[in-house]
């Protein structure tokens, strides 16, 4: 084994680690699959799904699926969901998250590198927050294996933090307890690893204004970085109490992000690729 699989194998098991953790201080009763894709503040999942359309019979590996949320509510829809996870007990988790709801995941428990696809047979392939996860030196096999598994036609989607921005750098920093060590925001460069395997990709950012949000939770709310995670608390939020502002931001990224110069200062960058 070389240092860098040696590497790669220490990484695996402290992500690992980290997400049974994780799961096991949730509570399935607490999560409301529907809000996560259509609340107010779910803009990247909203997105996502227009540019999905109608996911019925549609075969979806979602890949780093962690609590099961996106799984559970493509299944929903009608899909036929493989949801992955390198964490036994995420998985454990997604299985409850499922019964819940009253359907049907089929589970896959590795790391996606350890898995053998099938070529040419999923419909869509979803990573909500992963690929900041995976190694830099690693990116270019993991789309690879994607674009491989997926049907002629098919579609990657795939949502990550981008780099750029001191606001969310600053809140990085301070929230090391609720992220693994390893993670590492993505930039735009890495558009070119999915052109190179893909014939058309198209990218869209989100929150910059909107990131007040963040701001709101820290300084007037008093919420912990350490022991809330604000990228899942905001699903919380009812539109009726902070509505009234952050409507108007939402609209406002709507119309700055679609200019380059303020892209670089969105939090996050959705991307979706087509075979």
């Amino acid at each position: 084994m070389t240092n860098q699989d040696s590497n790669v194998e220490d990484l695996l098991r402290r992500e690992e680690a980290f997400h049974d953790e994780w799961a096991l201080s949730e509570n399935v009763d607490d999560i409301d699959v529907k809000n996560l894709f259509e609340s107010f503040v779910a803009v990247e999942n909203t997105y996502i799904m227009s540019k999905l359309g109608d996911i019925r019979g549609k075969k979806i590996l979602d890949v780093g699926a962690g609590l099961g949320e996106s799984s559970v509510y493509f299944a929903l829809q009608g899909a036929e969901v493989y949801y992955n996870d390198i964490s036994p007990k995420m998985g454990e988790f997604a299985e409850k998250l499922a019964a819940k709801y009253n359907v049907k995941l089929k589970l896959m428990i590795a790391p996606i590198e350890k898995l053998e696809l099938y070529a040419d047979y999923f419909d869509i392939i979803h990573c909500a927050n992963l690929i900041h996860h995976v190694p830099e030196v690693d990116q270019e096999f993991w789309i690879a294996t994607m674009q491989k598994s997926l049907k002629k036609g098919g579609t990657l989607v795939t949502w990550d933090p981008l780099k750029y921005n001191p606001v969310i750098n600053v809140y990085r920093n301070m929230a090391m307890e609720v992220r693994t060590i390893d993670e590492k925001p993505v930039g735009f460069d890495i558009l070119n690893l999915y052109r190179k395997y893909f014939p058309q990709v198209e990218h869209r950012e989100f929150w910059f204004t909107t990131l007040w949000l963040f701001l709101y939770y820290y300084l007037i709310r008093r919420l912990d970085p350490n022991k809330v995670r604000y990228w899942k608390h905001i699903f919380k939020e009812k539109k009726s109490r902070i509505g009234w502002w952050f409507m108007p931001l939402k609209a406002l990224d709507t119309l700055l992000l679609k200019l380059p110069g303020f892209r670089h200062m969105a939090w996050g960058i959705v991307i979706v690729a087509k075979k």
